[in-house]
């Protein structure tokens, strides 16, 4: 199953894991420890976040190592974009408009 970044992100606990991520690599149990979800539950999420490329996994000897791609966050970022112009630019004729009435 192809995934995308909007689906990896929909999920508060895959939000969570890539904050978890953002500034530094975690084992597998390292970032399941920060849950109340189970152990399998966390492979689950990592699993999606791996094949839409948010995470990689690194293996160093018995441990996987969960290291953030936050790059393709640019894609959410380029799309929220387009909406931030348009509103601003909405809140901007309101302004106008209610100085100028």
């Amino acid at each position: 199953m192809r995934r995308d970044v909007f689906q990896a992100i929909a999920d508060p606990n895959r939000r969570a894991i890539i904050n978890l991520l953002a500034n530094r690599k975690l084992t597998v149990n390292q970032i399941a420890d920060n849950f109340e979800v189970s152990r399998p539950a966390i492979s689950k999420h990592i699993k999606i976040l791996t094949e839409c490329g948010l995470v990689i996994i690194q293996p160093q000897g018995r441990e996987r190592y969960c290291e953030a791609r936050l790059r393709k966050l640019r894609e959410v970022s380029e799309w929220i974009e387009q909406y931030r112009r348009f509103w601003n630019n909405k809140l901007d004729a309101l302004e106008d408009f209610l100085e100028n009435s």
